[in-house]
Formats: C-alpha cells, structure tokens, sequence
C-alpha cells in the first residue's frame, strides 16, 4: 500500500459542504487532490495514481453504494477506500469494512481527526512491508489488526500451519505506539519442556544445575514492547498454570529467585490449533484460553483467498530473483496451475514453490512444468470472474500479446456487464437499457458466459 507519497481521490459529493472541506483540509495537509463525480468516472489510469480513495456513502442508496465500492475492491485491490459516512448511518461503514474497506471517517469530521486518519494509514503502509493482501479477507484482516495494535489487550492469532500467524504478530508490533520497543518471539513447541520454563521466566545463578549466572527470561527481555508465544497450544500444561498467573498479576518471578519483577508486555499468543477443542480435550486450560482469547484475529487458508496467490507468487519473484530484467515470469498456464492448487502449506508452500521453480525453470519463464505441483491447471474460463484480472495480468509476460489483449477485452466486457447489474440492485431489466440492449439479449450474454464457466456472483 502507499499513502503519503500519492494522490487522494474523492468519489462523490456532499450536499453540506463536506466536499469542499474535505478537499481543503487534504490540501492543507499537504495532500494532492483530485475529485470524481461518480463511480462511473473511476478508470484504471486514476486508480493507479491513488494510494486513498475518499468516497461519500451518503449520495448512494446502500445497495448501489456496496455494489460500487465492492467492484473497486475487486479491481484494484491495492488501493484504500475510506467511506465517508453520517453518525446515523454507522451500520454502512460496518457493512464496507467487510467488504474491503480499510477504515472510515464520520461526518461531520475535523482536520484534526483527518490528519490522524492519514497518519494511521501512513504508520500501516510502513509496517505493512511483505504482506500482499489484494483479497477482501486479507485486507479486513489488516483492517482488524490495524485496530488491534491499538491496545495492550492480549491477542490470540490462529490459523493453519504457514499462513503467517508470525509476520502478523510483528505487523502489529510495528503497527502499535511502542514499535521501538522490543519484540521477542518464543516457539513453545521447539523448546524442550525442561528448558522452556527458565526460558520464557528466566533463572537466578545455581537454580539447577548447569545454570552457572542469571539469566533473565523472555518476559523481561520483552518488557515494554511485545511477546510472541507462539505454537501456544503446544504449552504443557503445568506452564500453563505459571503463565496464566503472570498474566494475571504482570509480574514475573525467575526461577530460584525471590524478587519479582513488574512487567508491562503486550501478548500476542498464536496457534494452529483449535484452543476450544484442546480445552475440551483436557490439554488446555480454559481460563488460560480466556485470558488470551481476548482479541482474536483469524488468518483464513490461502485457497480462500485466492486473489492473494499471483500477487504472492509476484513478490516472491522479485524477492529471490533481484537479478531479473523483468520479475513478472510466470507464463498464463503458470498462473493457472497456482490458482488452481489448494495450498495446504499456505503462503510458506508458495513460496517454496516459486524458489524452487526459479532455480529449476528451463527457459525464462516459468511453465506449469516447473512449479511441481500435482493439481492440473484450471482452463481460464472456469476461474471465479474476480481472479481472471490477476491471471491476465501475467498472459503476455511470455510474448502472447494478442491472445492477453483478447482475453483481456473479454474479460473487461463480463465485468462492465456484472458490475452494471449490480449498480441496477440486480434489476436486469434496468441492466439491460443501461447496456444498450433488450432484456432477451441480457439473458442470451449471461448464458454464454455460464457455458463458458464463468462464476455469476449474482
């Protein structure tokens, strides 16, 4: 993402003056600003020249107005939409915080309350660094843990085993008001259990044998920033006891000492498992749970997210191959075969995957061939309408100009006919005079595009 160093694009008008004030508050803070009378005036040119993006949610009906931004969101997933909306109509910034909005402001606002908006995003694009989150999923989840970071309240991360529950863990270390303060991480399942005490609480000289001078544990090396326990599921339960009282009391005891010591640690616990069930199971201590389950935050599996896997697989490129003259390699039936596999490893798996297909490629690009995954390549038409721009944008990466330019045109006519159906509140009547043709010939254009395996969200 990228805020400060780009133009702010408002969408809309307010009938209150709200518009104006805006616009000149913006300038004041030094921000570019440019204005769009409607959705309809967005462009792929002017997106590209927004980092933010300012709509007023109060000139839309709700349904016209989710349909609009829900259609940006899917097009230019790396843009930040912020809604303008009324106290009244609070239910409305909910409502496109879901759909991949990335905060909101209320009116009436001031230049105060604005500049704090803007400070926020900028604070998250310079924490963001590697994450890729083009899905409505990942960038709700940036939203929530932009949120989060706020607090010194107990996070709980969980997801599957590579989805990166440790990289959001330093995210919102980075994204918090004590980022310079350390951040100290603890894998509790790769810790003998006999060692993991005096690691997590620390040890006084001659507390058992072999410890020959004090050492101070993680919760002090971490003290006034963030503590990662990470695998926490894994805790046996006899720590677990010991932990939940240092939760309770801020206070840390070394092992063989008398002293304690005051903590102020933010923690942040994550898990692939299911902490419900292994409390269920008798393996962990539900008032432990509570005590930690305090902010959940879920990382869904990349295969339900799949708008995320080629911008993923991108970045992955250009990380491992620097050297490259162009970093977009991945031929059309390459971009096919990842979209089209589960990603049971997540995000680490693609990315084992994309260094191994660099080093073993035979030619420039990477074919299907090279990646080495066992799942056959979908045919274009059967992908889900919002993952074809992604896939078209590496068709011609190869030298396959005309077919991109095609499927390209295609593509961009069964998104206008999608997206004005949408606009219409699904009225296909409405639809079609807006198109420029009969109701019959509506019908006839979304049949062929089902034939063709396209996925109607409609």
């Amino acid at each position: 993402m990228r805020y400060a160093d780009d133009e702010v694009l408002l969408v809309g008008h307010c009938p209150d003056g709200g518009h104006a004030l805006l616009q000149d508050s913006l300038q004041r803070l030094g921000r570019s600003v440019r204005s769009c009378a409607s959705f309809l005036e967005l462009d792929a040119v002017r997106l590209a020249d927004a980092g933010l993006v300012f709509v007023f949610a109060s000139g839309l009906a709700p349904a016209e107005l989710y349909a609009q931004v829900g259609s940006v969101v899917r097009q230019a997933g790396q843009i930040s939409l912020v809604p303008i909306v009324e106290y009244a109509d609070q239910e409305k910034a909910a409502a496109l915080l879901e759909l991949g909005c990335v905060d909101y402001l209320l009116s009436p606002f001031s230049e105060s309350q604005l500049a704090a908006l803007l400070h926020r995003h900028e604070q998250a694009a310079a924490a963001q660094e590697g994450f890729v989150s083009c899905s409505r999923a990942g960038r709700r989840l940036l939203a929530m843990a932009q949120r989060v970071a706020m607090t010194r309240a107990p996070i709980l991360i969980t997801g599957e085993t590579g989805t990166g529950k440790e990289m959001m863990a330093r995210y919102i270390h980075r994204f918090s008001a004590d980022a310079a303060a350390p951040f100290v991480a603890v894998n509790c399942a790769a810790i003998p259990e006999q060692m993991l005490e005096s690691i997590l609480f620390g040890h006084e000289k001659g507390a058992f044998t072999g410890a020959v001078s004090a050492q101070p544990g993680k919760f002090e090396l971490a003290n006034g920033g963030t503590l990662l326990l990470d695998e926490i599921g894994e805790l046996p339960l006899g720590l677990q006891a010991k932990l939940l009282r240092v939760l309770q009391e801020q206070r840390v005891e070394r092992l063989g000492g008398r002293k304690e010591i005051a903590l102020d640690v933010r923690i942040i616990a994550a898990t692939n498992r299911d902490l419900q069930q292994e409390v269920a199971a008798g393996r962990f201590r539900s008032d432990l749970m509570f005590r930690l389950d305090v902010l959940p935050l879920h990382i869904s599996p990349l295969r339900e997210r799949r708008e995320d896997v080629l911008p993923l697989a991108r970045r992955f490129i250009r990380q491992y191959a620097p050297h490259e003259q162009r970093h977009d390699l991945l031929t059309a039936e390459a971009c096919q075969a990842l979209l089209g596999h589960d990603w049971p490893g997540n995000v680490r798996e693609l990315e084992n995957t994309l260094q191994r297909a660099l080093v073993l490629r035979n030619g420039l690009f990477i074919q299907p061939s090279d990646l080495g995954l066992v799942c056959e390549p979908q045919p274009l038409a059967s992908l889900p309408l919002q993952t074809l721009p992604v896939v078209l944008a590496g068709i011609g990466a190869a030298g396959e100009g005309k077919a991109a330019l095609r499927a390209s045109g295609k593509w961009a006519e069964y998104q206008h006919v999608i997206d004005t159906i949408r606009r219409c509140g699904g009225h296909k009547t409405r639809a079609a005079e807006s198109l420029g043709m009969t109701p019959r010939a509506l019908r006839y254009r979304l049949n062929a595009m089902r034939e063709q395996g396209i996925q109607l969200p409609i």
